[in-house]
């Protein structure tokens, strides 16, 4: 069994259109988690009526984006013809590989309407082989994302990867799972993970319970793992509980990061800044 070597608080910071943001890293004790380089819980926010904008064009390269928009309406858009309407409930995964332009802004039908905006956003590194892969964009509506029932009580949203042979359409650059175990009884659920790649689980609500270290995780927490076994078990002592799951194969590689640019040196960074400058990273109309 795998055991628990850190449970941080995340930092509270704004971001956008002034919304919330709860961030595990990076920040200034944790640069990145190798293979994961950004990890933002934003929100809950509830907009009045004309209040939300979204964020406008910026550039990305060297990383994979995922969002998983746990309530709201975002109008995804890039500079490669990616397009679609980010419903509650959906997850989107975006390879900037070699760099694109994108924009996350709110629709129209909730710009009007208003409510409450509320999801994850995590940035995965691309190996320093596939950093320049043509940049790609995926995404799952929230009926098409395979799941789990145990028991009734324990649902399992696999949002990427493979987990208890459930696969999900998600495909990646590299070895990530990424799901969403809700629980509505005090329980506990156990899962296989390869122990060359690295857990965490991020306490969107609930509180776990780790017996063996005498601790307990609360909400906007993060549990870190150790790499000892291929088993991680949780155990919720919450009478409703929603963790998400991280795990990943670390890179082991050198790490260079200039604003939404990731590259491996420093060499990489100008000439990816140079591309951007030269518009070969497209332009959204």
């Amino acid at each position: 069994m795998r055991k628990v070597i850190d449970i941080k608080y995340c930092i509270k910071t704004f971001e956008g259109d002034g919304i919330p943001v709860t961030r595990a890293f990076p920040i200034p004790s944790m640069r990145e988690y190798d293979p994961f380089l950004l990890f933002d819980h934003f929100g809950p926010i509830n907009y009045e009526p004309g209040g939300a904008t979204g964020v406008p064009a910026h550039p990305h390269c060297g990383f994979e984006a995922i969002t998983y928009l746990l309530a709201g309406e975002i109008e995804h858009r890039d500079s490669w013809g990616g397009h679609a309407k980010i419903e509650t409930g959906d997850i989107q995964w975006m390879t900037t590989g070699s760099g694109l332009i994108h924009s996350e802004l709110v629709t129209e039908k909730f710009k009007n309407s208003g409510g409450v905006m509320q999801g994850l956003q995590i940035w995965v590194n691309l190996p320093k082989k596939k950093k320049q892969v043509k940049p790609w964009y995926q995404h799952i509506k929230r009926n098409n994302i395979p799941t789990i029932n145990e028991d009734n009580d324990i649902f399992v949203k696999v949002l990427v990867g493979n987990v208890k042979n459930v696969i999900s359409p998600i495909q990646t650059q590299s070895p990530v799972s990424i799901f969403d175990v809700q629980l509505k009884k005090q329980k506990n659920i156990s899962f296989e993970i390869n122990k060359n790649q690295i857990v965490m689980v991020y306490i969107i609500e609930g509180e776990l319970e780790f017996l063996k270290e005498k601790k307990i995780a609360k909400k906007g927490q993060m549990v870190f793992f150790d790499q000892s076994s291929d088993e991680v078990k949780i155990t919720s002592v919450s009478p409703i509980g929603s963790y998400l799951i991280l795990a990943g194969q670390p890179l082991n590689e050198e790490v260079v990061r200039h604003g939404p640019f990731v590259t491996n040196t420093e060499d990489e960074m100008k000439k990816a800044i140079i591309s951007y400058q030269n518009g070969e990273m497209g332009n959204l109309n």
